[in-house]
């Protein structure tokens, strides 16, 4: 597939967390999302309405149309005719809780009354068509410490022009502002935003990685949906069609599933997301998937896999072999691997320690994995990549079609492909890297001149021919990590950087050093004597 153009770009991020300022005082950081989001929800649901019910008008009117009629009852009929919405992902919406009834109404005294009321239309609403949506709006304003004041001037700031789809058709307008909202709120957040945010270069990385052209896309640890909205961008972007993938999705903590369900509805993606412990509580058991893209929560503890049944259809073996109270990382592998279809590939974040870890209920899992070809590749990422903690991670690419017969992909059942990363990345601020266009290409490119058959490469003119990168890439055998005693770290393979000769013969070099080195002591010396100087004078 080739790449799309993308679309225009609208510059707003200033003008956005502005009016997320207007909460400051009377909400808690943490608790920004819940009031800004649903009303970035609502304008958009608002505003696909209108849309459709202003084309609708317009086809009535026009003579050339197969809609056009001057009776008035039959227009109205149309006009209110739920189908003729329906057939175009969106809803009629009542007045009361459209966006242009809260933005008339935003300087009234009783603003809030008059939110929470629109988000119960809207809510029951949805709930007609999509038992799915229930509760996604819950009733919040009233028994908020914001004045009337601050709503409406939120209000007034989502009206912005800049912020409207309808005046800017083409640049999913709402999804960008919503995501990046998302992103603020994690920075605000710090540690709670955890629960619901991966950084975005991430995400990309993954998604680029495996490339989620068609099929099922599941994510057992969905968050706010971040994998599932860069799943669909990339398929844009190579001109695929999100009809082509279907969306699975579980979240542990309600209110993030919420904001999992606004965050597809407003890209208009069908999705089954659902609540529930992963780990525990499988709300997908017959599920298979054909990419799994998540990043799990790392080293959880106490996690009670007591309560797993014995024969649980996820284990590689018996349960006090292969799980410990003590961490969660090879349970989330063992129910990754669990949902891939038979061709399936999974994308997964993991914390470093996952791949040394001597724990007999990790080491086993991990071992059998090696020993079974399940490990694809592994990514050591950098430091600082995530806004949330400091736990150094890796990538784990896990995968059911190494055997080479899909035609795509060579046969490198007894390989392993290892990547570092550790040395990437550009410092955004002082706390959080990023991977730069240039960064995810370098890895992604590898990995496919490495996974991918030669001859399929070539006729999609692709790079078809993969070399070790000494210090970047190695592809080692499964023999060369049974050696390992199964560590999966990196560096253990890829070696050192090969050091480019600047042609300055060594005796030279140290010449120069020696000179240098002299010139550092006498610096120091004078030093030394300033300072004495100065404490005589005392």
């Amino acid at each position: 597939m080739t790449k799309n153009q993308p679309k225009a770009d609208i510059n707003f991020e200033q003008e956005l967390w502005k009016a997320a300022n207007e909460l400051r005082g009377a909400v808690a950081e943490n608790q920004y999302k819940d009031f800004v989001l649903p009303l970035i929800f609502l304008k958009h649901v608002s505003e696909r309405f209108e849309l459709r019910r202003d084309i609708l008008k317009g086809l009535l009117n026009d003579p050339k149309s197969d809609y056009y009629t001057q009776d008035k009852e039959e227009q109205n009929y149309v006009l209110e005719d739920a189908d003729e919405y329906l057939s175009k992902n969106t809803y009629i919406i009542p007045e009361k809780a459209t966006w242009q009834f809260l933005q008339d109404n935003a300087e009234q005294d009783n603003i809030k009354v008059l939110v929470d009321n629109a988000f119960d239309l809207l809510d029951e609403t949805l709930a007609t068509y999509r038992p799915d949506l229930k509760g996604i709006l819950p009733r919040i304003f009233v028994k908020s410490q914001l004045t009337a004041k601050q709503v409406a001037g939120l209000i007034n700031l989502l009206a912005n022009p800049k912020l409207s789809e309808k005046e800017n058709p083409d640049s999913d307008i709402l999804g960008r502002v919503y995501e990046y909202y998302i992103g603020k709120f994690a920075i605000a957040e710090g540690s709670g935003a955890g629960q619901f945010f991966t950084p975005g270069s991430i995400v990309r990385l993954l998604v680029e990685m495996i490339e989620p052209y068609e099929g099922k896309i599941f994510d057992a640890a969905c968050g706010s949906g971040g994998m599932f909205v860069q799943s669909l961008k990339f398929l844009q972007a190579h001109g695929g069609d999100k009809k082509n993938i279907s969306i699975y999705g579980q979240e542990r903590y309600d209110g993030t599933l919420r904001l999992c369900k606004m965050n597809l509805a407003l890209r208009d993606l069908s999705f089954d997301v659902r609540l529930g412990d992963s780990l525990l509580q499988d709300k997908f058991p017959d599920l298979k998937a054909d990419f799994i893209i998540v990043n799990p929560p790392f080293n959880v503890s106490q996690w009670h896999p007591e309560d797993l049944p014995e024969n649980d259809p996820r284990l590689f073996g018996p349960k006090e072999e292969f799980t410990t109270d003590g961490n969660a990382n090879y349970m989330w592998m063992q129910t990754f691997w669990s949902h891939l279809s038979d061709a399936g590939t999974a994308a997964v974040v993991m914390a470093n320690g996952a791949m040394t870890s001597n724990n007999k209920g990790e080491k086993n899992v991990r071992q059998h994995m090696v020993d079974n070809s399940m490990v694809d590749c592994i990514v050591r990422l950098p430091d600082k990549l995530f806004l949330t903690t400091g736990i150094p991670a890796c990538i784990f690419i896990l995968s059911k079609n190494r055997d080479g017969k899909d035609g795509i992909h060579r046969e490198r059942t007894n390989e392993i492909l290892f990547i570092d990363t550790s040395k990437m990345g550009t410092m955004e601020s002082r706390k959080l890297r990023v991977f730069t266009d240039e960064d995810i290409a370098k890895v992604t490119d590898t990995y496919h001149a490495w996974r991918n058959n030669p001859v399929i490469a070539s006729e999609a003119k692709q790079s078809a021919i993969y070399e070790d990168d000494p210090g970047f890439s190695y592809s080692a055998t499964l023999e060369d990590v049974q050696k390992q005693d199964y560590k999966l770290t990196p560096g253990i393979y890829v070696g050192t950087e090969a050091v480019e000769d600047d042609g300055i013969p060594f005796e030279d070099k140290m010449e120069i050093l020696k000179a240098q080195l002299h010139e550092q002591f006498a610096k120091g010396n004078d030093l030394q004597h300033q300072i004495l100087e100065n404490f005589e004078k005392f």
